[in-house]
């Protein structure tokens, strides 16, 4: 898969870099004591930091694992976050060198110290931890306020790409898991939709290709709106593209995320996007029309904030490196400032007969005993349901006809389609049934 950031090898590939952070440990150490440090144990040091700028060159190993390069500084920081994943006991070293410390972490003053910079250089890194620096910015790092003597950790996607686990991290917070084989071939929708489908793939599996080497502007996400009634396979599409990708694909419940205290909110989704941040997994939000409706007037304060947690969520929606899709059932209730910020908008149609066929073909169960009269074509054409409801009909005609050891008939069928229509909590008129209004079981008109 042509995909960027290019996939990371493992800690030991840098292992220049925590042998020179050993060294200088060392150094310092030494150096309080007041010992010094000997003509042949710099030499050594310089033929470290040679193995080390290596690493760092342009092209090299940690650009090809990061997708882009970072400074001397930078760099130098990064090393000093991600040692005591790849070398625990330097972990410990940090942690005896900083009085009274509980962890293993470098903070900024101690890095400041092991890399012996002066005044200018402490200023540059203070700037390279600032948060419009390109490790915050990049999500490489997380700083704790600005205190010089918190300590600087990695993000946790990057470490799980480093030690090659990725799907050994929980889900992202206020997400779940949707597990369903889905594939194109399952996928009954015009030529149309699959090609859009097929063109926001693009946008994911030809990034390097366009960014990288052709140097084209390089954006969040990509980001896609798939828009249409319940049912139309909104979420079944979402999972053919993570299941093609060999990603997972998780849909996040906002209602888990948005809280009522001022704050909240934002914290709550910066928590999801750093830890879904260049993971392999695929985002869904349900309901976008909740979220980026038309903004109305602002009345009072908590409507200024609504408009902040939008406008907060957009932009770490359009700044996270990985796929989010936004599914909605009313497209027209969006603001079309939104709208034009997506990569794919995808309209999603109530199937036609042709297609509703085909469904009733896929989704009754392969090896279930048919009566003679049931055909997927005439059921295609009696009723107007959306795929998720044939699904549904399907499984319960299914279940019915096994209850009684029997064919699944159009009886049954009836029956299914009947509850299905039902769930809207209406009276149901006959001729919504269509040819199925005829083998309607008897104590089922007495319920409507």
């Amino acid at each position: 898969m042509n995909a960027a950031p290019v996939e990371a090898p493992s800690l030991a590939t840098f292992d220049a870099e925590w042998q020179r952070l050993d060294f200088l440990v060392w150094c310092l150490s030494r150096g309080r004591r007041g010992e010094s440090v000997t003509d042949a144990e710099i030499g050594r040091l310089r033929e470290l930091q040679g193995q080390v700028d290596a690493l760092r060159s342009p092209g090299g190993m940690w650009e090809s694992t990061l997708g882009f390069g970072l400074g001397p500084m930078e760099y130098d920081v990064l090393a000093c976050a991600l040692v005591p994943e790849a070398e625990p006991r330097l972990g410990w070293a940090f942690q005896g060198l900083q009085a009274g410390s509980s962890h293993p972490w470098a903070s900024r003053s101690l890095i400041q110290e092991l890399l012996a910079l002066d005044s200018g250089q402490a200023e540059m890194l203070r700037t390279a931890l600032g948060p419009g620096g390109a490790l915050r910015r990049r999500r490489l790092v997380r700083v704790e306020h600005e205190d010089p003597y918190r300590p600087i950790t990695p993000e946790p996607w990057l470490v799980a790409r480093l030690v090659g686990r990725p799907q050994d991290l929980p889900p992202p917070p206020g997400a779940t898991l949707v597990d369903q084989p889905a594939t194109w071939a399952d996928l009954i929708l015009s030529r149309g939709r699959l090609a859009m489908l097929k063109e926001f793939m693009l946008w994911i599996e030809q990034r390097s290709t366009v960014v990288e080497t052709w140097g084209g502007q390089r954006v969040g996400g990509p980001v896609a709106l798939f828009a249409g009634p319940s049912g139309t396979g909104k979420t079944y599409a979402a999972s053919v593209i993570a299941n093609t990708l060999g990603w997972r694909l998780y849909r996040v419940d906002l209602g888990r995320l948005v809280s009522k205290y001022i704050g909240e909110t934002e914290e709550n989704l910066n928590h999801l996007f750093d830890a879904a941040h260049g993971q392999s997994m695929v985002l869904q939000f349900d309901e976008a029309d909740a979220l980026f409706s038309k903004r109305g007037e602002v009345k009072e304060a908590r409507d200024r904030y609504a408009n902040m947690e939008v406008s907060h969520l957009l932009t770490r929606i359009e700044a996270h490196d990985g796929p989010c899709i936004l599914t909605t059932n009313l497209r027209k209730q969006l603001d079309s400032a939104f709208t034009r910020r997506f990569q794919m908008v995808v309209e999603f149609t109530r199937p036609d007969a042709t297609a509703r066929a085909e469904l009733w073909r896929r989704l009754l169960p392969p090896r279930a005993p048919l009566a003679p009269e049931v055909d997927p074509e005439t059921l295609g054409n009696a009723v107007a349901l959306t795929g998720g409801a044939i699904r549904n009909a399907a499984l319960h005609a299914a279940y019915l006809a096994a209850g009684r050891n029997q064919s699944i008939a159009l009886a049954h069928l009836a029956h299914a389609v009947f509850r299905e229509l039902s769930k809207d909590g209406r009276e149901i008129a006959l001729q919504e049934l269509g040819m199925l209004a005829a083998h309607l079981p008897a104590e089922l008109l007495d319920e409507n």
